[in-house]
């Protein structure tokens, strides 16, 4: 197993890692942003008004993209463990 190899794999399991929490972030920072949009039009500046809508986000943005993000993580265990005789050598 050479450098290359190493670099490979590492790669790939970053760029699984943005695939994977790419989708929870983004709904995350939607929303908080339009939270902060209406504390600021408002004045309202409670720290706890954004907590409930963001996890409410996450958990329908979990629901949506959910099987997605299995099927993805899946396909990629499947390719590192069946490739495990190739890195081995």
């Amino acid at each position: 197993m050479g450098p290359e190899t190493v670099l490979d794999v590492g790669r790939d399991a970053l760029w699984m890692t943005v695939l994977l929490a790419g989708p929870l972030l983004g709904a995350a920072l939607a929303v908080g942003l339009l939270i902060g949009i209406f504390q600021a039009a408002t004045q309202i500046q409670e720290m706890t008004l954004s907590f409930i809508p963001k996890l409410l986000a996450l958990v329908v943005a979990l629901f949506i993209a959910g099987p997605w993000m299995i099927q993805v993580l899946v396909t990629f265990s499947k390719r590192l463990i069946t490739g495990i005789p190739g890195l081995i050598g």
